[in-house]
């Protein structure tokens, strides 16, 4: 989450020093090689992400979403499409943890909602295959 409020803040020069900024903040190379995967993977795959976010965000558009929380909800919403091996109620209650620690006191219920939003959206498109509910597919391809 950190590193993508640093990827929207700063732009794509992080990416030539993640390794660098993964060092600084954990000592585990298991985890920096997975949380380093998972951020390369969520910035390719941003405007998909976004995209999804917007759709969930019925009266906010993703300007007006703090940095941080749009950045804990990038990285769930990336989690919810292409993390399948992780149950989507953790990542929502995850998402939910981050958001007490580094946020505001409505940001925790906010991003439940909108990640609420964005995993019934991808269930439909799973489940019915239909055009609106394509969430999944479109973000495969952005």
């Amino acid at each position: 989450m950190q590193a993508l409020y640093q990827l929207d803040v700063q732009g794509d020069d992080l990416l030539s020093n993640l390794g660098g900024f993964l060092v600084e903040n954990e000592p585990n190379g298991r985890i920096r090689k997975l949380a380093s995967t998972w951020i390369e993977q969520c910035w390719q795959n941003l405007a998909g992400c976004d995209d999804l976010i917007s759709q969930a965000c019925i009266k906010w558009s993703l300007s007006r979403l703090s940095p941080v929380d749009k950045s804990i909800l990038r990285v769930s919403v990336f989690q919810l499409v292409f993390c399948k091996d992780i149950p989507q109620k953790v990542v929502i209650n995850e998402a939910i943890e981050l958001a007490k620690k580094f946020s505001t006191q409505q940001s925790p219920s906010f991003v439940n909602g909108v990640l609420d939003a964005v995993m019934r959206k991808l269930k439909e498109a799973r489940q019915e295959g239909s055009p609106q509910g394509a969430a999944e597919a479109d973000i495969n391809t952005k």
